[in-house]
């Protein structure tokens, strides 16, 4: 068998909870195809391209065979790709950087899954499969947990006692992949060089910020979970423990982790719509009030993330909220308004990629999400790394 050369594509697989996207680049990063197979154990379809159709999927590995299967009608073989790379939401404090996938690294990923038991397994499950159908195929993950590796132990430890931070609860952060392909893409689409002092806001159906200084994140919302911080789609963002531990007592903890991960956020605020286009155009006092809700919460951890920058040279949002939803980022702009940011508001409107006017003190921006290019790049640069 040939091995593929330098200009063979590169697979990204994307596996959560009950989807597996997939994206195929080439060698200079473009992307050729892209893809889902959704609703893995249930109403499953597969889309390839524009080409979808319902389908059964009843488990990740069935899925990931479907996509292989679908990839190889578009011409696509396994057997051709390059490499394949893979998102993998915990990487708990060694997994820090990109790795290739070993016997090592795969165990050590195993060994986080107490830290993220509704996706790692998938991870590792996507991994697995490529391994037993193509053993040949050099895998790759990146962490969303690694971007804020440089956040000082300060901002990442609770204030419990050491025997129980022992354990793994500490403050992580997420959406990592997608803030460090922000920091990658700001300067291209800026025309200037990237901001000592930024806050970057992903805003989507997980919504975080993050305080990024010279490139480097040194404080953000998300912690031990995905579940801390701002408002989300159906996750309730902050709670007090106490709160919590009331609700785990009178209603049991798996209806509890259902509640605040699942019903709670937009969802919980509005009576059962967790859709921010559909919030927008509702018109209910309850709906009004979710998107409130988002807006002040996004505000006030942002001046919390301000002062550990010690100031603010620029605003950016990604994300499927943060790119799309004008609203809800001129409310966001209005809040900070204090900072010296003057909106360009015909710009917001459209989408357009500087937010600001030339007379605003603060910087503005849109950056698209690119976290499966980012996964690529990041395989791409180790194996050139490793000389292959």
């Amino acid at each position: 068998m040939s091995t593929p050369g330098i200009d063979a594509p590169i697979l990204v697989v994307n596996a959560g909870s009950s989807s597996i996207k997939f994206a195929v680049f080439d060698g200079n990063l473009n992307n050729r195809l892209a893809g889902i197979a959704d609703g893995i154990g249930g109403a499953a379809s597969l889309k390839v391209g524009t080409d979808k159709q319902d389908v059964d999927l009843p488990d990740h590995v069935t899925a990931l065979q479907a996509i292989l299967h679908g990839l190889e009608a578009c011409d696509l073989p396994i057997s051709g790709f390059r490499m394949a790379a893979h998102r993998v939401v915990h990487g708990g404090s060694e997994l820090t950087a990109p790795v290739r996938i070993t016997s090592k690294t795969r165990l050590a990923i195993a060994n986080c899954t107490p830290l993220a038991p509704l996706h790692n397994p998938h991870h590792l499950s996507a991994i697995d499969t490529l391994a037993a159908l193509a053993p040949d195929l050099a895998q790759y993950a990146s962490f969303d947990t690694g971007f804020h590796a440089t956040m000082p132990k300060v901002e990442t430890t609770y204030a419990l006692p050491t025997a129980i931070t022992a354990r793994g609860l500490r403050r992580y952060g997420f959406h990592g992949i997608s803030y460090a392909s922000l920091v990658r893409l700001m300067p291209e689409l800026s025309g200037a060089p990237l901001p000592d002092r930024l806050l970057a806001f992903h805003l989507g159906n997980g919504v975080s910020a993050c305080a990024i200084r010279k490139g480097h994140s040194v404080a953000t919302t998300m912690g031990y979970s995905p579940l801390e911080g701002l408002t989300m789609g159906t996750r309730t963002g902050d709670i007090d423990a106490n709160a919590v531990l009331r609700l785990a007592r009178e209603d049991g903890i798996e209806a509890t982790a259902t509640l605040l991960n699942w019903q709670s956020g937009l969802r919980g605020l509005s009576g059962g719509t967790s859709d921010m286009r559909a919030l927008l155009d509702c018109e209910t006092p309850d709906c009004g009030f979710a998107v409130e809700h988002f807006c002040y919460h996004a505000v006030r951890h942002a001046g919390a993330l301000i002062a550990t920058l010690q100031g603010c040279d620029a605003i950016a949002f990604t994300g499927g909220i943060g790119e799309n939803a004008a609203p809800i980022r001129r409310k966001i702009m209005e809040g900070l308004a204090w900072l010296g940011l003057k909106v360009d508001h015909s710009a917001n409107e459209n989408n357009s990629t500087a937010l600001h006017t030339s007379e605003s003190s603060v910087a503005a921006w849109i950056i698209p999400a690119q976290e499966e290019r980012m996964i690529a790049a990041d395989a791409l640069q180790l194996m050139q790394q490793e000389g292959a």
